[in-house]
């Protein structure tokens, strides 16, 4: 399949990093002396297409970092309300023009193959809406609480918010007209994965290496010392 566009959330407010996020949003924390939203930038890089990036808080930083180190990227500026995880894809989907596009989060960090290629292996529009991208919960470093869904053995998603629930790594490829369809302006992409999964057209494949969740400030050190060890 051609290689999907991608887009990348980063306009939320950081609140759970604290003082971290006074001054700076939370993707340009730095972690292994990248900032975060370059470790984003290099996953959507390895197999995808274009790029587009969100932001909200402190947006100005974002779009002075990306019109410095990434030209070619190009910025959703949500002003002057934040439109939440599926309006920020909606807004962006004239900038991307594949189908399925991908998704990805800039609180994450990956150690092991770049996470669009398991999902664009295992990707079928026939049967599929959404595809997510999941780490059993030991290999979910950093998170904090249980997991997120139960897969069954044709890889179809139900909710499982129990210790042994796999987890969701924000990574995913979905048919951007699901979105495209919504009515919403300001909207969450769980009302796309509740739908979905009401269709039986929700799907997971597990990631084969480890993922870090960096939405909290004990994260930093946790990714950092996961990349060490990778």
């Amino acid at each position: 399949m051609r290689p999907p566009d991608v887009m990348i959330l980063a306009a939320g407010f950081g609140t759970r990093m604290g003082a971290l996020t006074a001054d700076r949003p939370k993707p340009l924390i730095e972690v292994a002396g990248r900032p975060l939203l370059d470790h984003a930038i290099a996953a959507a890089r390895d197999g995808g297409g274009r790029i587009a990036v969100n932001a909200h808080y402190r947006a100005d930083q974002i779009a002075a970092h990306l019109a410095a180190h990434h030209p070619d990227v190009y910025l959703s500026d949500e002003q002057p309300r934040i439109l939440d995880s599926g309006g920020g894809v909606k807004r962006a989907l004239p900038q991307l023009r594949t189908s399925p596009i991908a998704g990805l989060n800039a609180d994450a960090v990956w150690a092991g193959p770049g996470p669009l290629h398991p999902l664009t292996a295992a990707w079928d529009g026939a049967r599929m809406g959404v595809l997510m991208l999941l780490v059993p919960r030991a290999r979910a470093i950093g998170r904090q609480g249980g997991g997120d869904v139960a897969m069954d053995a044709e890889g179809r998603l139900t909710w499982d918010r129990t210790a042994t629930g796999l987890v969701h790594t924000g990574a995913q490829l979905l048919d951007p007209a699901l979105v495209a369809a919504h009515p919403g302006e300001v909207f969450s992409m769980l009302e796309i994965w509740q739908d979905q999964m009401d269709r039986g057209r929700l799907f997971g494949v597990v990631y084969p290496g480890r993922w870090a969740d960096v939405g909290h400030p004990g994260g930093i050190a946790e990714a950092e010392a996961m990349l060490t060890d990778a």
